[in-house]
């Protein structure tokens, strides 16, 4: 009798099953290649809208290299002995009780590598930090002198559950600004290109975590401390950022907004802004009279 005919042998079926994975895997890699908007930043951070931003790019990218290199040498030593020194059959292993020169070598490599990475990061630690000149003047209701370094603008940030306040002005940080009639907005933040932007950052309920990663590093926004960074938009445009620390339910829906502007387009959006909370105001006074004239307020 002849037996029934099977699919596939046990043989075949184990090629199959590895085959298969190796299929999907360069399949998946080959849509990647594909699509190179898909691995934009995929690796490194976004960057391009601020030198701060640029600055931890370039950092970030330095130490990823080295970092490549570093492990492209361990792997291929390893993948070498392994396949070098594979078991044999009758062959005896030799017995290596160490070797000085190699372990003094990697020592001294390993040395090496940490020192250029210090030097690295500190020479660009000040670019990182510190804020340079603004290239285009505001009035100065709306800055803080910041002498020899040319003007600043000061936006104060502040994080609640779950929607970001921006006020501006240098009197920002007063808890008087309302009543000084100071612009503000909430979600969307606006600044004119080419002007250093200084952010006092804070929370009124719990910790958030402010971060437009094209403008530079997040910065934790704490309650009852105040937190400050910087950063100077080198073109106009709207750059997307997100509260980076969970914060509560609606913690994803806690986006951010940088809206970059010409200084033109920036200084009459504030005028604009200025009339509306105006208006805004003396419509709100008549009914807050009442109110407190009916004691329900």
């Amino acid at each position: 009798m002849r037996r029934p005919k099977t699919d596939a042998s046990p043989s075949r079926r184990r090629r199959l099953l590895r085959v298969v994975p190796v299929t999907l895997a360069l399949a998946a890699l080959g849509s990647l290649l594909l699509a190179p908007g898909a691995l934009a930043n995929f690796i490194t951070p976004k960057s391009g809208g601020s030198p701060n931003a640029n600055q931890i790019a370039s950092l970030y990218r330095i130490i990823l290299y080295i970092a490549a290199v570093v492990f492209v040498v361990v792997e291929g030593a390893l993948f070498y002995s392994v396949i070098k020194f594979r078991a044999k059959r009758g062959a005896v292993a030799a017995q290596i009780h160490g070797n000085t020169r190699l372990e003094i070598g990697w020592t001294v490599a390993a040395a090496l590598i940490l020192v250029v990475l210090t030097v690295v990061t500190f020479v660009k630690l000040p670019s990182i930090i510190n804020p340079p000149n603004s290239s285009a003047a505001l009035e100065a209701s709306t800055t803080e002198p910041n002498p020899p370094n040319g003007q600043k603008l000061l936006v104060c940030v502040q994080g609640r559950q779950f929607i970001w306040r921006y006020v501006y002005g240098g009197n920002c940080a007063s808890s008087n600004f309302f009543s000084s009639g100071l612009p503000y907005s909430y979600t969307t933040m606006v600044v004119p290109q080419g002007v250093t932007v200084v952010l006092s950052i804070t929370a009124n309920d719990v910790i958030h975590s402010w971060w437009v990663p094209s403008l530079g590093g997040k910065v934790d926004a704490v309650p009852g401390y105040t937190t400050y960074t910087w950063f100077k938009a080198l073109h106009t445009g709207l750059f997307h950022g997100q509260c980076a620390q969970l914060c509560g339910r609606q913690h994803a829906a806690m986006v951010a907004f940088v809206k970059v502007v010409s200084p033109a387009d920036y200084q009459a959006w504030l005028s604009n802004q200025k009339s509306l909370i105006s208006s805004a105001n003396s419509q709100v006074t008549p009914l807050r009279k009442y109110l407190q004239a009916t004691g329900n307020l």
